[in-house]
């Protein structure tokens, strides 16, 4: 998939190990996307949400996308605040998720495909705060 200017990937920059992608999970979309586009000047474009259905709202800026944007209604827990998610490229999910509960962590989600974008794994650290690891499509091991 290629979303840059340039013609490649946001993915095909991907290194082990690094923040490579933060979505917003919010239950106002409306309210958030006028929020960065006023405050930071961020477009969106949005996209279906498979198989679940809804849309996941790339955030632009200078034509390439920066960040995601998604409502977290039905997703997470009731109670939960709205917050950023952070996902860390990894040269392979699965492997990793193998290491994160025998390293103290525990799996929200286990690993799903998302066509074009790569495979993806929810997690919480040894200290119990969430985050996403990412094998960018066409970086598997």
């Amino acid at each position: 998939m290629s979303d840059k200017k340039d013609g490649t990937s946001h993915w095909d920059e991907a290194q082990h190990g690094t923040f490579h992608w933060n979505e917003l999970m919010t239950g106002d979309v409306d309210k958030a996307k006028a929020f960065f586009t006023e405050v930071i000047g961020w477009s969106f474009e949005g996209m279906p949400m498979e198989p679940d259905g809804g849309t996941y709202w790339l955030a632009m800026q200078n034509g390439n996308p920066v960040a995601g944007m998604m409502d977290m209604t039905g997703i997470v827990p009731d109670g939960v605040p709205p917050h950023w998610m952070g996902y860390l490229a990894v040269d392979d999910v699965d492997a990793r998720v193998k290491k994160v509960t025998d390293s103290g962590g525990t799996i929200i989600k286990e690993a799903f495909e998302v066509p074009g974008v790569g495979k993806i794994a929810i997690v919480t650290d040894a200290t119990g705060a969430a985050l996403g690891l990412i094998t960018p499509a066409g970086k598997a091991a």
